[in-house]
């Protein structure tokens, strides 16, 4: 470990009951003026999978108490970070971070290829490239400023309620072939402390059916909040409802009192990219993950 003003830089993995203070101090974190990091919202989608599988994915790094640096684990050996604003470039944290991201003895990491999703000015970044990691795939940022008033959407759009949680399952499952979401994995996201901000929308066609869904995660008034995930049903694309579902996640975010709606997407999902953008998102600067190999000794 590594002392941080004369303290000592702690790597935690938080129980079930510890995720609110971890919610709580992603939200703190969320700034406009500051580049796209991990969200609440991103730790509230995958509560969808239950309180403890939340915090196994779950890494803290901390000192005298205080959160400094959060990270949410997939099961594609890919960890998200987020870092608080006044410790990005903090040399005592990067070092601790950077070695416990590179070390697959310490829990974050596992053998073999692994990636990371770092804050671009973080100093993190630039000590992982030091120490041999690779860039890998770019993802693009958008941003929608929600200062205006947000334009009609043009199809019907409903707040999706517990009657009606399989139903936008089912959505998201025609969106997403792989997806595994399920009605009772929608109640068990609901119950996360992420979703006391958030909702999810199911957009309609003109015969009643559901075409398209979004889940939008607000970090408070004031902040920016983000869409995760979008999707339309593949039995319904081409018609224009990912803008028009994606137009309302902007207004339903402005109306919780967000400053800003975000979105993150591979840059190869051209497609995304330009639905996005027909719904008033302005594409930032591409990012990079980080990429290592680690060969088992």
């Amino acid at each position: 470990m590594v002392c941080h003003q004369g303290m000592t830089i702690k790597l935690e993995q938080p129980d079930a009951g510890g995720l609110g203070e971890v919610v709580a101090a992603l939200r703190e974190w969320q700034d406009d003026a500051a580049p796209i990091q991990l969200h609440p919202g991103d730790l509230g989608w995958l509560w969808r999978f239950g309180a403890e599988s939340t915090a196994a994915a779950t890494r803290t790094w901390r000192t005298d108490g205080k959160i400094l640096a959060v990270g949410e684990l997939d099961e594609q050996a890919l960890v998200r970070l987020a870092i608080a604003p006044d410790a990005q470039q903090d040399e005592a944290l990067a070092r601790q971070v950077a070695a416990d991201l590179s070390d697959p003895g310490r829990g974050v990491l596992p053998t073999g290829k692994a990636y990371v999703e770092a804050p671009p000015d973080a100093l993190l970044r630039d000590l992982l490239s030091a120490a041999g990691w690779e860039l890998d795939e770019s993802w693009t940022p958008l941003r929608r400023a929600l200062t205006d008033p947000v334009e009609d959407r043009g199809v019907r759009i409903e707040v999706v309620g517990p009657s009606q949680a399989h139903e936008r399952a089912a959505v998201q499952r025609g969106a997403f072939p792989r997806s595994t979401f399920t009605g009772e994995r929608w109640h068990s996201m609901a119950a996360g402390p992420a979703y006391a901000d958030a909702q999810c929308l199911l957009a309609y066609n003109d015969r009643g059916a559901a075409v398209a869904t979004v889940t939008v995660w607000s970090a408070g008034p004031g902040r920016p909040g983000l869409l995760e995930p979008m999707g339309v049903h593949q039995d319904h694309r081409n018609h224009g409802y990912g803008r028009a579902v994606t137009v309302a996640a902007a207004a339903a975010l402005r109306e919780m009192g967000s400053s800003s709606a975000l979105v993150c997407t591979p840059t190869s999902n051209v497609a995304g990219v330009a639905t996005y953008q027909a719904a008033g998102f302005r594409p930032l600067a591409e990012r990079r993950d980080l990429r290592r190999d680690v060969i088992a000794s």
